[in-house]
């Protein structure tokens, strides 16, 4: 009797065995919930050239966009839970929605398996090169005192131009003109040419304009300096330590999705950030590659937990998503 229970175990476990080396027998799509050539869009192509290597089928994107990226998240929320359907999910769709959305369809929290942090993409704030301060001290200065007076661009309501500066206007008490656009692109153009004062935004949009002096850049909300824009400082160093985002990029499976599958996709995203090449191109794009630590499951899973409550304390404190 026991000899057949031993058999019978050794042979479930070399199905569950087989079962895991077979994923994937197919090619995976991942959605991306913005527009072709966006942060999020260009860091899902670059982490998923890697991991279809590495699992052996590729990876193709799939560009969902609509209401701040809640659109396409929805969608793949609700898509089979088979490891053949994932999405790039970012601080937006998986940190701010709830406060923004009072009618979201997924729980950022419940409704997903995270998979891993693919990378970070640091938060600045700019204004129109011709505005009356030089530094952040100044900066801020000038908005406590004139802030219904200036016109604070952002991407719409939901984007991570709109969400980082009501954190930043949470931080400072005021409450400027602001002013949408259909993404980031017509309000940096905007801002360029000096139609609007300020806005705040990722990295990735606005380091040829500040490389080139179209715009100025106050700080970036990081801990340290990053490599793209070395003149310039941090939030701490300028004075506004409090301000410290990024637009955060990671990867999701639905609800449900087995186990194994997420921990090959985690496997195959860990190879992707440690490979030179793979690091260089986002490196090059401004972004921070999170570290060996913060590409778990797991602690995506306590990531989202904490945005989601930050995001609805600051549009608490704002009044909604305004």
């Amino acid at each position: 009797m026991k000899k057949a229970t031993f058999v019978l175990t050794a042979l479930a476990l070399g199905l569950a065995g087989g079962a895991f080396a077979a994923y994937p027998e197919r090619p995976i799509t991942m959605i991306v919930p913005f527009a072709a050539g966006g942060p999020t869009d260009v860091t899902a192509r670059i982490v998923g050239e890697h991991m279809s290597r590495t699992l052996g089928q590729q990876i193709v994107i799939e560009n969902v966009a609509g209401a701040g990226g809640t659109t396409g998240i929805s969608r793949a929320a609700a898509s089979t839970a088979d490891g053949y359907t994932i999405m790039m999910g970012h601080m937006g769709t998986h940190g701010a929605a709830p406060a923004v959305y009072p009618n979201l369809k997924y729980n950022p929290t419940r409704d997903f398996e995270p998979v891993g942090l693919a990378a970070g993409t640091p938060i600045l704030i700019v204004a129109k090169k011709d505005f009356p301060a030089n530094d952040l001290k100044a900066f801020v200065a000038h908005v406590k005192a004139n802030g219904p007076k200036l016109n604070e661009a952002h991407a719409g309501v939901g984007s991570v131009s709109h969400t980082t500066c009501t954190l930043l206007h949470s931080l400072l008490g005021v409450q400027p003109n602001r002013v949408a656009y259909r993404g980031t692109g017509p309000a940096l153009n905007d801002l360029v040419a000096g139609q609007v004062d300020y806005m705040c935004d990722q990295i990735v949009n606005l380091t040829p304009q500040i490389q080139g002096g179209t715009i100025k850049a106050f700080a970036i909300a990081t801990a340290e300096r990053n490599p793209a824009l070395p003149n310039v400082p941090t939030t701490k160093e300028a004075g506004l330590p409090e301000f410290q985002v990024s637009a955060w990029n990671a990867i999701f499976a639905p609800k449900g999705t087995p186990k194994d599958v997420v921990t090959r996709l985690n496997d195959a995203l860990v190879k992707a950030l440690d490979d030179a090449n793979t690091r260089k191109r986002l490196l090059d794009l401004g972004g921070d590659v999170p570290d060996r630590a913060g590409r778990s499951p797991e602690a995506l899973s306590k990531l989202v937990q904490t945005e989601v409550a930050r995001w609805a304390s600051v549009f608490k404190q704002v009044g909604g998503a305004k």
